[in-house]
């Protein structure tokens, strides 16, 4: 078992039932079958009748696909140093949209109103690009947590001057599970959400939701562009199903963010936690690491562990194991 990343766990069951079920006869392809469809109609339900949805298969082509509809080559994002787009995406928003990122540091990943009002008063046309959106992600790339008033604020500041708002759904379901909440209100104010299942039970499967209508129109050009147009697209779909229709999202979240308090506890008598644990992931500080612990978490001096939908206790209780053993010898 590793708590490196929750990208180490498989696929859930159900997810590979969802994809072999899919797997039977001929249907249209490039996403004018029943199963994207059924996908689809689920995408409405939980984040409204206007939403409108493309496929992708990396949570790196859905960040691409939702900045490439929202820059132009001569506009800029803003987002925190931190942020995925910035520090693990190898500058593929960049290169596909032309546009560039400006980043602003936070204490814990989160961006706050003033930032984005600064942000939106800081162009200088021509010679600067021009501000034109705000990324965050929800949770952050730091584990920690906008609540549904923070993202409410943030939203109302960056529309109030223009700006657009894209949330990094990457780990959303466990932002919902965390606060108790439904996707959409977990996305509150955003008008393009990258929705992740890769992270919470899915094999390859992300996806951009656009909320408002108006950024919609040129979506699947843009994914054909980004190389994300799937022939056979009914699996990518298949996997939204069986994590959509009927709950799995939540449960599969909801056990992921357990574990991680689970984690939290046991690195607590060891360890200074950084972050907050508000969702599947821990930061913490060891005063020392051995070879056996790096197989657990990544990271030095600040150690992240991540947990899984498929992480049990019986795997906490094996790293707390190793964990006391690496600090009594």
């Amino acid at each position: 078992m590793y708590l490196i990343s929750d990208n180490t766990a498989g696929v859930h069951p159900d997810v590979l039932a969802a994809i072999a079920e899919a797997n039977t006869g001929h249907v249209p392809s490039y996403g004018r079958d029943p199963v994207t469809a059924r996908a689809d109609a689920l995408f409405r339900e939980h984040f409204g009748e206007r939403a409108e949805t493309v496929l992708a298969v990396t949570g790196t082509a859905a960040n691409v696909i939702a900045l490439a509809a929202l820059l132009r080559p001569y506009e800029t994002v803003l987002c925190a140093g931190t942020a995925h787009i910035v520090t693990d995406e190898c500058a593929a928003p960049e290169r596909f949209t032309g546009g560039r990122i400006t980043t602003v540091d936070t204490p814990d990943g989160r961006l706050t109103p003033a930032q984005v009002a600064a942000f939106a008063r800081a162009g200088d046309p021509p010679h600067a690009p021009l501000p034109r959106a705000v990324s965050i992600a929800q949770p952050t790339e730091l584990g920690t947590l906008y609540s549904v008033a923070e993202l409410r604020a943030l939203a109302d500041t960056a529309h109030e001057h223009g700006l657009r708002l894209h949330i990094d759904g990457a780990r959303l379901a466990n932002a919902a599970a965390a606060l108790g909440t439904g996707l959409a209100e977990a996305a509150t104010g955003a008008d393009v959400v990258s929705f992740g299942g890769t992270k919470n039970g899915a094999l390859a499967a992300d996806a951009v939701v656009f909320l408002d209508a108006g950024l919609a129109g040129p979506r699947h050009l843009i994914q054909k562009q980004a190389m994300q147009l799937l022939s056979k697209s009914r699996f990518t779909a298949a996997q939204f199903v069986a994590l959509l229709d009927g709950g799995l999202w939540r449960t599969n979240a909801e056990h992921a963010n357990a574990m991680a308090a689970r984690i939290a506890s046991v690195l607590a008598a060891h360890a200074e936690i950084v972050h907050p644990v508000h969702t599947n992931a821990v930061f913490a500080t060891l005063p020392s690491c051995d070879g056996e612990l790096d197989r657990y978490g990544s990271g030095d001096p600040i150690r992240r562990y991540m947990a899984a939908f498929d992480t049990t206790p019986a795997d906490v209780d094996a790293f707390a194991g190793v964990l006391q053993a690496a600090f009594t010898r």
